[in-house]
């Protein structure tokens, strides 16, 4: 199980046992429902269902049964996972699961291959290259500050999470030269690195990119503007796979 999936199965039984044990359970339904910032439709239709159904549980109408609270959670999760899973890493954060230093973490249901992320994030290849030939199932967005003054050990490991197939992006980047070297200590590799937010005259390539080749890590420096576009995009990495692979199948 990897570790955002082990997160979501923590947040299902939370948001499971809150309902069961609640003197209200219409009330909770509802608190989790605004906690995700869902609409009664937008659950309704996930559920296969109509607002009016959803309204009915809250008020107290109706009495949610253990399989229409599994369908419950499973729905408000699926419907965060589709926007970005930021109530998630929320969830994760508050239960000190978290660190700080992640910005934004996803793993993919479809394989994405490296050109693609290169080409969504506007990346110049420093080194490696050739590794771009693979495909990443996920990948994880850290405040390399951060992550210098805050990261344990443990805490590396939550960065590539059970599966090293995944981007592993490094913003507010002043040279590359501690990324590097932190990957270079540590026993599980990235399958792609990359930095954001330094210029091409600034990277290390003494060290940095030494590394990257030794240990046979495509090395990429991201040129979107911000590190907000900078998630978008690798948020949207999953829906180009999907529409690639879709206009593949129809050539």
């Amino acid at each position: 199980m990897s570790f955002l999936e082990a997160v979501k199965s923590s947040l299902s039984r939370k948001i499971a046992g809150d309902l069961v044990f609640a003197e209200n359970p219409g009330a909770a339904m509802r608190h989790w429902r605004e906690f995700f910032g869902v609409s009664q439709t937008a659950l309704g239709k996930k559920l296969g269902t109509s607002a009016s159904v959803v309204s009915d549980y809250e008020l107290g109408r109706r009495s949610p049964g253990s399989g229409f609270i599994r369908r419950f959670t499973g729905a408000l999760i699926a419907i965060d996972e589709e926007s970005g899973g930021q109530h998630i890493l929320e969830f994760a954060r508050s239960m000190s699961t978290l660190p700080d230093a992640i910005l934004d973490m996803r793993d993919f249901r479809l394989p994405v291959s490296g050109h693609l992320l290169c080409e969504a994030i506007d990346c110049m290849v420093l080194a490696y290259r050739e590794g771009l030939r693979q495909n990443v199932y996920g990948y994880t967005v850290v405040d390399s500050v951060k992550a210098i003054l805050t990261l344990s050990g443990s805490d590396f490991m939550r960065l590539v999470g059970s599966t090293t197939e995944r981007a592993l992006v490094f913003t507010g980047v002043t040279h590359g030269r501690s990324p590097m070297v932190a990957i270079r200590l540590y026993p599980l590799k990235p399958r792609i690195v990359v930095l954001h937010g330094l210029k091409e005259e600034s990277v290390d390539r003494d060290l940095a990119l030494k590394i990257a080749e030794s240990e046979r890590i495509p090395l990429l420096l991201s040129r979107t503007p911000t590190v907000d576009s900078l998630i978008q995009s690798l948020r949207s990495l999953e829906g180009r796979a999907r529409a690639a692979s879709q206009k593949e199948s129809r050539d």
